[in-house]
């Protein structure tokens, strides 16, 4: 099924969906965005989601031109149009057309560019067997260059991230800051599981505070498991007794080899199972 696409107050098919050459999105990376998921015709967390994107566009100088009682309908129009039972949206605003200067104060009105379609980042049988994975040469930008609160469209050390892991033959990578510590994935956050404790590390280190994260440290709670979130060094991942990744495009993922390094059993573990099949059902409920 083709994507539904939505660019400033039009529907677009594929082929005649675009975008100025003058936008500052394309130009400079300068805009943000969401990653949203949509189970049973239903949008996961929207709320949040809007939020989020909200507040990345007020760190960043920027004015949604939209309420998000206004933004919230066009993202449950679109979803209904796509006619896709299961889907993945991603909803994105751009500072919009301007010259070929910095100044955002050239562009007269920021662009919203909404998408809904389809998404797999891996074979099935990964989520079986679970996922090799390097640590990356490449950090995390520095929290206070800019923050990792502000979902931009500025992804480029993720992708050469990304790059050093297909480079490598392996299924992702997984980040640090600047001092060594574990930050999150090319675009995960991570979880170690040690004697029935999830450990992650914690928001204020420079990494994006994911819904997916929250809802999964919600359902740990419920399931009774510990939770910390604390710096955490790759020798706690290589030592934990799991390690997964959580993400809106990846749900919930466990991760078995690190570094050369077999994790646990070598299969994805009964917690990371155990919440995984827990996330489902709250996706599926709609909560």
């Amino acid at each position: 099924m083709a994507p539904t696409i939505w660019i400033d107050g039009q529907y677009y098919d594929k082929a005649n969906a675009k975008v100025s050459v003058f936008d500052h999105g394309l130009l400079y990376g300068d805009g943000v965005f969401e990653g949203i998921r949509v189970y049973d015709r239903r949008v996961f967390r929207l709320d949040k989601h809007l939020d989020r994107l909200y507040h990345s566009a007020k760190g960043a100088w920027l004015e949604i031109p939209m309420t998000k009682a206004e933004l919230r309908r066009l993202v449950e129009e679109a979803v209904a149009k796509s006619g896709l039972v299961d889907a993945y949206i991603r909803l994105l605003v751009t500072r919009g057309v301007g010259d070929l200067g910095l100044d955002p104060r050239k562009c007269v009105r920021p662009s919203i560019i909404l998408i809904v379609d389809s998404i797999v980042l891996w074979p099935a049988d990964r989520y079986e067997k679970g996922l090799t994975c390097l640590t990356a040469a490449t950090p995390i930008n520095h929290r206070e260059s800019l923050s990792p609160r502000i979902k931009s469209l500025n992804y480029l050390s993720h992708i050469l991230a990304k790059v050093e892991g297909i480079a490598a033959g392996v299924d992702e990578v997984i980040m640090l800051d600047i001092s060594g510590y574990v930050a999150e994935a090319s675009g995960m956050n991570v979880f170690a599981v040690t004697n029935g404790t999830l450990k992650t590390p914690p928001a204020y280190a420079g990494i994006l505070r994911g819904v997916t994260r929250d809802a999964v440290i919600e359902l740990a709670r419920e399931a009774t498991y510990g939770i910390e979130e604390v710096p955490l060094n790759r020798y706690d991942l290589y030592t934990a007794d799991e390690v997964f990744f959580t993400g809106t495009a990846a749900e919930i993922v466990g991760v078995t080899k690190l570094d050369a390094r077999v994790i646990g059993a070598g299969v994805p573990g009964p917690v990371t199972k155990q919440l995984s099949k827990r996330f489902k059902a709250l996706a599926t409920r709609g909560d």
